[in-house]
Protein backbone atom coordinates (compact mmCIF):
# COMPACT_ATOMS: atom_id res chain seq x y z
CA UNK A 1 0.00 0.00 0.00
CA UNK A 2 1.03 3.31 -0.64
CA UNK A 3 1.66 5.41 2.99
CA UNK A 4 3.14 8.70 4.12
CA UNK A 5 6.57 7.51 6.87
CA UNK A 6 7.70 9.94 9.19
CA UNK A 7 11.27 7.99 9.84
CA UNK A 8 12.51 11.08 12.06
CA UNK A 9 10.41 14.42 13.22
CA UNK A 10 11.58 17.68 11.45
CA UNK A 11 9.52 21.06 10.45
CA UNK A 12 7.45 20.60 8.05
CA UNK A 13 8.95 22.71 5.73
CA UNK A 14 11.61 19.84 5.16
CA UNK A 15 9.04 18.15 3.83
CA UNK A 16 9.49 15.14 6.66
CA UNK A 17 6.86 12.74 5.10
CA UNK A 18 8.21 10.32 2.84
CA UNK A 19 6.11 8.28 0.07
CA UNK A 20 6.59 4.30 0.49
CA UNK A 21 5.20 1.24 -0.56
CA UNK A 22 4.07 -1.07 2.63
CA UNK A 23 2.40 -4.24 3.18
CA UNK A 24 -1.25 -3.56 4.13
CA UNK A 25 -1.80 -4.75 7.72
CA UNK A 26 -4.11 -7.38 8.97
CA UNK A 27 -6.74 -6.99 11.66
CA UNK A 28 -5.79 -8.74 14.82
CA UNK A 29 -8.86 -10.26 17.43
CA UNK A 30 -11.20 -7.24 18.21
CA UNK A 31 -9.66 -5.03 15.20
CA UNK A 32 -11.34 -4.15 11.31
CA UNK A 33 -9.15 -3.11 8.48
CA UNK A 34 -10.67 -0.03 6.57
CA UNK A 35 -9.89 1.02 3.11
CA UNK A 36 -9.00 5.00 3.48
CA UNK A 37 -10.90 7.13 1.66
CA UNK A 38 -9.90 10.59 2.77
CA UNK A 39 -7.75 11.37 5.99
CA UNK A 40 -8.08 15.09 7.62
CA UNK A 41 -5.01 16.88 8.21
CA UNK A 42 -4.89 18.96 11.82
CA UNK A 43 -2.57 20.71 14.14
CA UNK A 44 -1.95 17.72 16.53
CA UNK A 45 0.21 16.37 13.52
CA UNK A 46 1.80 18.80 13.51
CA UNK A 47 3.21 18.83 16.88
CA UNK A 48 3.69 15.25 16.20
CA UNK A 49 5.90 15.20 12.85
CA UNK A 50 7.40 18.57 14.15
CA UNK A 51 8.82 16.62 17.54
CA UNK A 52 6.86 18.91 20.20
CA UNK A 53 5.19 16.01 21.59
CA UNK A 54 6.72 13.01 23.51
CA UNK A 55 6.47 9.12 22.74
CA UNK A 56 6.13 9.19 19.22
CA UNK A 57 6.05 5.80 17.57
CA UNK A 58 8.70 6.10 14.70
CA UNK A 59 8.89 5.12 11.83
CA UNK A 60 5.48 6.51 12.08
CA UNK A 61 2.32 6.76 9.69
CA UNK A 62 0.32 10.40 10.91
CA UNK A 63 -3.05 10.92 10.65
CA UNK A 64 -6.55 10.31 13.14
CA UNK A 65 -9.55 11.83 11.26
CA UNK A 66 -10.21 8.82 8.91
CA UNK A 67 -12.87 7.87 6.74
CA UNK A 68 -13.18 4.72 4.69
CA UNK A 69 -14.89 1.30 4.53
CA UNK A 70 -14.26 -1.90 6.29
CA UNK A 71 -12.71 -4.59 4.11
CA UNK A 72 -11.73 -7.24 6.60
CA UNK A 73 -12.82 -8.47 10.17
CA UNK A 74 -10.52 -9.98 12.85
CA UNK A 75 -11.54 -12.62 15.22
CA UNK A 76 -14.30 -12.22 17.43
CA UNK A 77 -15.73 -8.81 16.11
CA UNK A 78 -19.54 -8.44 15.59
CA UNK A 79 -20.62 -5.21 15.69
CA UNK A 80 -18.73 -4.30 12.50
CA UNK A 81 -19.01 -6.03 8.88
CA UNK A 82 -17.17 -5.81 5.80
CA UNK A 83 -18.51 -2.83 3.62
CA UNK A 84 -19.43 -0.54 6.81
CA UNK A 85 -18.32 3.11 6.36
CA UNK A 86 -16.98 3.85 9.52
CA UNK A 87 -14.66 6.80 11.23
CA UNK A 88 -11.11 6.36 13.23
CA UNK A 89 -10.31 9.16 15.45
CA UNK A 90 -7.89 10.18 17.52
CA UNK A 91 -8.43 7.63 20.58
CA UNK A 92 -8.03 4.15 19.78
CA UNK A 93 -7.42 2.20 22.68
CA UNK A 94 -7.65 2.22 26.80
CA UNK A 95 -7.17 -0.29 29.22
CA UNK A 96 -11.17 -0.39 29.81
CA UNK A 97 -10.16 -1.04 34.02
CA UNK A 98 -8.56 1.81 35.16
CA UNK A 99 -10.75 4.62 37.74
CA UNK A 100 -11.40 6.76 34.68
CA UNK A 101 -12.18 3.99 31.83
CA UNK A 102 -14.77 3.29 34.67
CA UNK A 103 -16.32 6.71 35.53
CA UNK A 104 -16.93 7.48 31.84
CA UNK A 105 -13.29 9.81 31.91
CA UNK A 106 -11.47 7.08 29.40
CA UNK A 107 -10.00 10.33 27.76
CA UNK A 108 -7.70 10.10 30.27
CA UNK A 109 -6.60 6.67 30.99
CA UNK A 110 -2.81 6.05 31.47
CA UNK A 111 -2.36 3.13 28.67
CA UNK A 112 -4.65 5.17 26.10
CA UNK A 113 -3.11 4.79 22.72
CA UNK A 114 -3.85 7.09 20.21
CA UNK A 115 -4.01 6.83 16.24
CA UNK A 116 -0.98 8.85 14.09
CA UNK A 117 0.54 8.88 17.24
CA UNK A 118 1.72 5.72 19.03
CA UNK A 119 -0.07 3.72 16.79
CA UNK A 120 -0.39 4.16 13.03
CA UNK A 121 -2.76 6.10 11.49
CA UNK A 122 -4.90 7.26 7.87
CA UNK A 123 -1.94 8.85 5.53
CA UNK A 124 -2.09 5.62 3.89
CA UNK A 125 -4.47 3.04 1.70
CA UNK A 126 -5.72 1.35 5.12
CA UNK A 127 -6.02 1.57 8.81
CA UNK A 128 -6.24 -0.97 11.29
CA UNK A 129 -8.47 0.18 14.28
CA UNK A 130 -10.16 -1.40 17.13
CA UNK A 131 -13.77 -2.31 16.47
CA UNK A 132 -14.59 -0.77 19.45
CA UNK A 133 -13.23 2.68 18.19
CA UNK A 134 -14.84 2.12 14.59
CA UNK A 135 -17.53 5.29 14.35
CA UNK A 136 -20.02 4.47 12.27
CA UNK A 137 -20.07 7.66 9.68
CA UNK A 138 -23.48 9.05 9.52
CA UNK A 139 -25.29 9.18 5.88
CA UNK A 140 -25.86 12.84 5.74
CA UNK A 141 -21.89 13.06 5.12
CA UNK A 142 -20.03 12.47 2.05
CA UNK A 143 -16.23 11.24 3.24
CA UNK A 144 -14.60 14.68 2.77
CA UNK A 145 -17.15 16.45 4.86
CA UNK A 146 -17.00 13.52 7.59
CA UNK A 147 -13.05 13.62 7.76
CA UNK A 148 -12.50 16.85 10.07
CA UNK A 149 -15.44 16.18 12.59
CA UNK A 150 -13.16 13.50 13.83
CA UNK A 151 -10.97 15.26 15.82
CA UNK A 152 -11.44 19.07 14.85
CA UNK A 153 -15.61 18.29 15.27
CA UNK A 154 -15.03 16.51 18.60
CA UNK A 155 -12.27 18.44 20.17
CA UNK A 156 -14.46 21.26 19.82
CA UNK A 157 -17.61 19.61 20.97
CA UNK A 158 -16.36 18.65 23.76
CA UNK A 159 -14.28 21.79 24.47
CA UNK A 160 -17.80 23.22 24.10
CA UNK A 161 -18.90 20.81 26.70
CA UNK A 162 -15.95 21.78 29.34
CA UNK A 163 -16.57 25.77 28.77
CA UNK A 164 -19.67 25.51 30.37
CA UNK A 165 -21.49 27.59 28.35
CA UNK A 166 -25.37 27.47 27.90
CA UNK A 167 -27.86 28.31 25.04
CA UNK A 168 -27.64 32.12 25.17
CA UNK A 169 -24.60 32.89 26.61
CA UNK A 170 -21.46 35.36 25.38
CA UNK A 171 -18.97 32.42 23.92
CA UNK A 172 -15.66 33.42 23.31
CA UNK A 173 -13.15 31.43 20.38
CA UNK A 174 -9.63 32.16 20.23
CA UNK A 175 -7.82 30.94 16.97
CA UNK A 176 -10.16 30.18 14.03
CA UNK A 177 -8.97 27.30 12.39
CA UNK A 178 -10.68 23.73 11.44
CA UNK A 179 -12.02 23.03 15.12
CA UNK A 180 -13.28 26.60 15.81
CA UNK A 181 -14.78 26.33 12.29
CA UNK A 182 -17.34 23.87 13.79
CA UNK A 183 -17.57 24.78 17.12
CA UNK A 184 -19.28 28.19 16.15
CA UNK A 185 -21.73 26.11 13.99
CA UNK A 186 -22.34 24.07 16.99
CA UNK A 187 -22.63 27.36 19.31
CA UNK A 188 -24.72 29.59 17.06
CA UNK A 189 -26.96 26.58 16.98
CA UNK A 190 -27.40 26.58 20.29
CA UNK A 191 -28.45 29.89 19.91
CA UNK A 192 -25.06 31.85 21.57
CA UNK A 193 -23.65 34.57 20.75
CA UNK A 194 -20.05 34.48 19.50
CA UNK A 195 -16.84 36.63 19.56
CA UNK A 196 -13.66 35.79 17.58
CA UNK A 197 -10.35 37.20 18.25
CA UNK A 198 -8.19 35.99 15.13
CA UNK A 199 -5.17 36.06 13.74
CA UNK A 200 -5.63 35.79 10.16
CA UNK A 201 -7.83 38.21 7.90
CA UNK A 202 -8.95 34.57 5.90
CA UNK A 203 -9.99 33.65 9.19
CA UNK A 204 -11.68 36.78 10.31
CA UNK A 205 -13.93 36.89 7.25
CA UNK A 206 -15.42 33.30 7.37
CA UNK A 207 -16.16 33.97 11.16
CA UNK A 208 -18.11 36.77 10.18
CA UNK A 209 -19.65 34.57 7.49
CA UNK A 210 -20.83 31.54 10.18
CA UNK A 211 -22.33 34.15 12.40
CA UNK A 212 -20.10 35.89 14.79
CA UNK A 213 -21.53 39.03 16.53
CA UNK A 214 -18.10 40.29 17.35
CA UNK A 215 -14.58 39.35 15.12
CA UNK A 216 -11.17 40.69 16.21
CA UNK A 217 -7.31 40.65 15.80
CA UNK A 218 -5.52 37.97 17.94
CA UNK A 219 -4.52 40.51 20.54
CA UNK A 220 -7.94 42.02 20.27
CA UNK A 221 -10.22 42.80 23.34
CA UNK A 222 -14.04 41.83 22.91
CA UNK A 223 -16.52 44.10 23.71
CA UNK A 224 -18.51 42.48 26.33
CA UNK A 225 -17.36 40.29 28.72
CA UNK A 226 -17.75 36.27 28.33
CA UNK A 227 -19.39 33.60 29.88
CA UNK A 228 -17.51 31.33 28.36
CA UNK A 229 -13.87 30.79 25.77
CA UNK A 230 -12.10 28.33 24.08
CA UNK A 231 -8.60 28.66 23.28
CA UNK A 232 -7.71 26.78 20.10
CA UNK A 233 -4.43 28.80 19.18
CA UNK A 234 -1.62 27.03 20.90
CA UNK A 235 -0.30 30.24 22.09
CA UNK A 236 -0.13 30.42 26.17
CA UNK A 237 0.15 33.99 25.64
CA UNK A 238 -3.84 34.26 24.98
CA UNK A 239 -4.35 32.84 28.23
CA UNK A 240 -3.87 35.70 30.32
CA UNK A 241 -6.26 38.06 28.54
CA UNK A 242 -8.66 35.64 27.50
CA UNK A 243 -9.08 35.30 31.66
CA UNK A 244 -9.85 39.01 32.06
CA UNK A 245 -12.14 38.95 29.12
CA UNK A 246 -14.81 36.27 30.64
CA UNK A 247 -17.53 37.40 33.02
CA UNK A 248 -17.48 36.26 36.90
CA UNK A 249 -17.95 32.84 37.27
CA UNK A 250 -16.83 31.90 33.47
CA UNK A 251 -14.49 29.54 32.37
CA UNK A 252 -11.78 29.36 30.19
CA UNK A 253 -11.02 26.11 28.06
CA UNK A 254 -7.79 25.34 26.35
CA UNK A 255 -8.59 22.43 23.35
CA UNK A 256 -5.29 22.04 22.29
CA UNK A 257 -2.77 19.27 23.16
CA UNK A 258 0.36 21.34 22.86
CA UNK A 259 0.69 24.83 24.08
CA UNK A 260 3.33 27.55 24.15
CA UNK A 261 4.60 28.95 27.80
CA UNK A 262 1.56 30.57 29.87
CA UNK A 263 2.37 33.81 31.29
CA UNK A 264 2.40 34.22 35.27
CA UNK A 265 -0.95 35.29 36.07
CA UNK A 266 -2.67 38.09 38.41
CA UNK A 267 -4.49 36.63 41.10
CA UNK A 268 -6.86 39.83 41.82
CA UNK A 269 -7.01 40.91 37.42
CA UNK A 270 -7.58 37.36 35.91
CA UNK A 271 -8.31 34.39 38.42
CA UNK A 272 -10.60 36.03 41.08
CA UNK A 273 -14.41 36.32 40.78
CA UNK A 274 -14.72 31.91 40.57
CA UNK A 275 -13.43 32.24 37.05
CA UNK A 276 -12.09 28.75 36.00
CA UNK A 277 -9.18 27.67 33.65
CA UNK A 278 -8.85 24.03 32.08
CA UNK A 279 -7.39 22.00 29.52
CA UNK A 280 -9.38 20.27 27.33
CA UNK A 281 -7.76 16.24 26.82
CA UNK A 282 -8.31 13.69 23.87
CA UNK A 283 -11.96 12.67 23.93
CA UNK A 284 -14.24 9.71 24.93
CA UNK A 285 -15.93 7.82 22.51
CA UNK A 286 -19.00 9.12 23.91
CA UNK A 287 -18.10 12.30 22.37
CA UNK A 288 -17.53 11.19 19.26
CA UNK A 289 -21.34 9.40 19.27
CA UNK A 290 -22.83 12.76 20.12
CA UNK A 291 -21.07 15.16 18.20
CA UNK A 292 -21.91 13.20 15.53
CA UNK A 293 -25.52 12.80 15.51
CA UNK A 294 -25.69 16.35 16.68
CA UNK A 295 -23.36 17.59 13.40
CA UNK A 296 -26.07 15.60 11.41
CA UNK A 297 -29.07 16.92 12.82
CA UNK A 298 -27.95 20.63 12.71
CA UNK A 299 -26.46 19.80 10.09
CA UNK A 300 -22.79 20.70 10.32
CA UNK A 301 -20.93 22.26 7.01
CA UNK A 302 -17.79 21.60 7.70
CA UNK A 303 -15.17 24.08 4.80
CA UNK A 304 -12.28 21.69 3.55
CA UNK A 305 -9.51 21.92 0.87
CA UNK A 306 -8.48 18.81 -1.24
CA UNK A 307 -4.94 17.94 -0.89
CA UNK A 308 -3.35 14.24 -2.80
CA UNK A 309 -2.16 12.09 -0.48
CA UNK A 310 1.64 12.33 -2.24
CA UNK A 311 1.21 16.20 -1.16
CA UNK A 312 0.78 15.64 2.82
CA UNK A 313 3.83 17.65 3.65
CA UNK A 314 2.33 20.43 1.26
CA UNK A 315 -1.08 20.58 3.21
CA UNK A 316 0.25 20.21 6.36
CA UNK A 317 2.48 23.67 5.31
CA UNK A 318 -0.43 25.52 4.47
CA UNK A 319 -1.85 24.60 7.55
CA UNK A 320 0.99 26.00 9.64
CA UNK A 321 1.00 29.00 7.55
CA UNK A 322 -2.63 29.10 7.84
CA UNK A 323 -2.95 30.01 4.57
CA UNK A 324 -6.85 28.28 4.38
CA UNK A 325 -10.31 28.05 5.59
CA UNK A 326 -11.32 25.37 7.60
CA UNK A 327 -9.94 21.82 7.39
CA UNK A 328 -7.48 20.21 5.18
CA UNK A 329 -8.34 16.77 3.44
CA UNK A 330 -5.99 13.83 2.36
CA UNK A 331 -7.52 12.37 -0.34
CA UNK A 332 -6.20 8.39 -1.05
Amino acid sequence: MKAMLLDRAGDVASDPLQLRDLPVPLPGPGEVLVKVQVCAACRTDLHVIEGELPDVKRPLIPGHQVVGTVTQVGPGVADVREGDRVGIAWLQGTCGICEFCTSGRENLCLKARFTGYQVDGGYAEYAVVPARFAYPIPPAFADEAAAPLLCAGIIGYRALRLSGIKPGQRLGLYGFGASAHIAIQIARHWGCQVYVSSLKAEHQALARELGAVWVGGAQAVPPDSLHGSIIFAPAGELVPPALRALERGGTLALAGIHMSPIPSLDYDRDVFGERVLRSVTANTRQDGIDLLREAAAIPITPRTVRFPLPQANQALQALKAGSFQGAAVLTI
